[in-house]
């Protein structure tokens, strides 16, 4: 079980980045160290100051890389559908820890990680309504059940920085 952080002191204009953002680039490293990327849908949970990635069962190298290096990073840099005006671009670095039992209900996570993922996929839903064909569809879930069995991935941040576009004068906070 996940102990609980601390929420972060970060400006008005970061947090609705964690808060809007649909999607981040979630970076872990290999196991010959080179780093790799990939798009996900995180979730941030303000009071405790962290972030949430599920990943697959059936696509699980991010959960195998960052058990190996805990080192990882989100970069929250698109937009799209946030209806955001101007945002800044935000980079996570933290350290990451994944759950030893494979999720397949809501039951299993701490109430306030229920309520916060629960919050984001109503957001998704809203934002790409057609995600819930697949989701209502008896034979998708059939088809694709492992898809649906989840490994969580929480990232303690260390570090928080966010600027706009590649100007110079990003802002670095330093979290932990």
């Amino acid at each position: 079980m996940e102990t609980p952080g601390r929420a972060l002191d970060l400006p008005g204009t970061v947090q609705a980045v964690l808060e809007r953002f649909l999607t981040a680039d979630f970076t872990t490293f290999a196991r010959d160290g080179t780093p790799i990327t990939w798009p996900v849908l995180p979730t941030w949970e303000p009071v405790d100051g962290r972030f949430a990635v599920m990943t697959s069962i059936g696509l699980p190298h991010k959960a195998f890389n960052a058990r190996r290096d805990p080192r990882v990073s989100l970069f929250y840099s698109d937009s799209t559908g946030s209806d955001l005006r101007d945002p800044p671009t935000v980079l996570v670095q933290g350290d990451a820890t994944v759950s030893a039992e494979i999720i397949v209900s809501a039951s299993q996570l701490a109430p306030d990680l229920a309520a916060a993922l629960e919050r984001t996929t109503v957001a998704l839903l809203r934002r790409q309504p057609n995600v819930g064909l697949y989701v209502s569809n008896p034979l998708s879930r059939a088809l694709m059940g492992w898809y649906f069995l989840r490994l969580l991935i929480v990232v303690h941040p260390r570090r928080i920085a966010w600027g706009w576009d590649y100007r110079e004068g990003w802002e670095v906070r330093d979290v932990a």
